[in-house]
Parts: structure tokens; sequence; C-alpha cells
């Protein structure tokens, strides 16, 4: 079944792996649509998921629109699910807190009958810390899905956990979600 996807792409070097996510949603019959924050378009142009979606790219929460409901309500109205892959430390403390400063977090409290899937990203020591597991809890607790992280290498040059999921496990959580009745 067709579903409306929110791609949330947050300021990780793994941003570049989302411009893959939008074709292997698109492959599976999926419409897709793309938020980005100021500093996920420093390491991937809005550019690139506007041509892969062929749908504008939601990055200013102040842009002049032609429509007069504001985007991030209209975002939250048409997705079936938003997933935030990559998604920072930074956002993720911003969203177990309810802390609404740009276009993607304002949409993902947004959210109107959706359910929220986060792909993490980041350092292994930022994953590790206290702060970020104690957010990752809260979220969870309230009914937003986390796709774990992976092991290996970092953009860092470190070895170990925090990695972003690998693509097909982040894909088959999203289709996981929305056969559950997201």
């Amino acid at each position: 079944m067709k579903r409306n996807i929110l791609l949330g792409v947050t300021g990780s070097i793994a941003a570049y792996k989302a411009a893959e996510l939008v074709r292997l949603f698109q492959q599976a019959g999926h419409e897709v649509a793309v938020t980005m924050t100021r500093a996920a378009t420093e390491f991937v142009a809005p550019l690139t998921f506007r041509t892969l979606s062929r749908r504008p790219v939601a990055v200013d929460m102040f842009a002049a629109r032609d429509a007069w409901r504001p985007e991030h309500i209209t975002l939250g109205e048409w997705a079936d699910v938003m997933l935030v892959a990559p998604c920072t430390a930074n956002v993720m403390a911003k969203l177990a807190h309810g802390l609404a400063d740009d276009l993607l977090t304002c949409t993902a409290l947004a959210l109107e009958n959706a359910p929220l899937v986060l792909a993490p990203a980041m350092n292994e020591h930022m994953w590790d810390h206290a702060a970020t597991q104690h957010n990752a809890q809260a979220l969870r607790e309230r009914g937003v899905s986390l796709v774990d992280v992976g092991t290996g290498d970092l953009a860092c040059g470190y070895l170990g956990r925090g990695r972003m999921a690998g693509l097909d496990r982040i894909v088959a959580a999203v289709e996981d979600v929305l056969d559950d009745g997201g």
C-alpha cells in the first residue's frame, strides 16, 4: 500500500545515506517528502533530495509559501510516518524535551496520528552518554521507535557504536511501524 513518508534529515555525516533511503522508499511504492535542518544542508544539498523525491524540500521555518497553512502543520498532517535519519544527539534531545526551534522539530511535534521513527547517528561517546541514553529512553516511553545504532567505523576515526543503522534495517523498521497501524 502506498504511504506518505516524511524523512527528516539532521546534521550528521550520515546525511548522505538519507538520499538512498528516499530511493528505497520510492521503490517500495511510497511517496517521500523531505525536511532538513540547516546543519544537514552543510552535508547534503536540498537539491539532492528535491531531485530524488520530486518534491520541494522543507528547510526554512519562515520561508514564504503560497499556502496559508504553516508548513510544519501541513507536513505533519500529510505524513503516515515521520522518519528522522540520521538523527543527531541534539535533535534527539530536542524531541525528548519537546523543544521545537526549527522546521524539522516543529513538524515532529505537529504530527497528527503518525508515528515517529528515529535512526540515531553519532560518535560512540555521545551515544553512550547518560544524557543521550536518558533521552532515548524518554522517547521510547512516549512511543517513539528508535532503530538501534550500528557498530563499525565512525567518521570521526573511532571504531565503535553510534553509526546509523543499515538502510535495510531502517526501511524494515518503518515498514513494521506502518504495518502495526501507523
